[in-house]
């Protein structure tokens, strides 16, 4: 009876859950789409503050699948809800997020800031103006 009640209540190790490849193809595509809207706080805030949830929200997104199949294609769908039966998988759609987002970061950073040409030599445009004749 000991055994089986230090076995109850184990929790798997956040780092240990790995989706599937179809799987891991629907939970980048969300969380892209989550950073390339810039929604990236709420979405965390989301999934820290519903976390003991995320089991019965697999089930309701399974429940509501026929209905969603009207609409969508329903493979994706599936494999993320599958995806969030799973209890650390809040853990990696939040670190997949935080990702992203700083791979996004980056990317804006390094564009935004000038090259060291640039801030040496400014730079000039030539314009030229044709004059019309009247």
């Amino acid at each position: 009876m000991r055994a089986w009640l230090k076995k109850a209540f184990a929790v798997e190790n956040p780092e240990s859950v790995e989706p599937t490849p179809a799987q891991k193809e629907v939970v980048d595509k969300v969380c892209r789409e989550v950073v390339r809207r810039h929604m990236s706080t709420p979405a965390l805030l989301f999934l820290e503050t519903f976390r003991p949830l995320n089991y019965i929200g697999s089930q309701v997104l399974h429940f509501f699948q026929p209905i969603v199949a009207v609409v969508l294609t329903t493979d994706g769908y599936g494999h993320f809800a599958e995806f969030l039966e799973q209890r650390s998988s809040i853990d990696y759609l939040c670190r997949q997020i935080e990702n992203y987002e700083a791979n996004t970061d980056e990317k804006i950073r390094s564009i935004a800031e000038p090259t060291v040409e640039s801030k040496l030599e400014p730079k000039t445009t030539d314009i030229k103006f044709e004059e019309k004749e009247r």
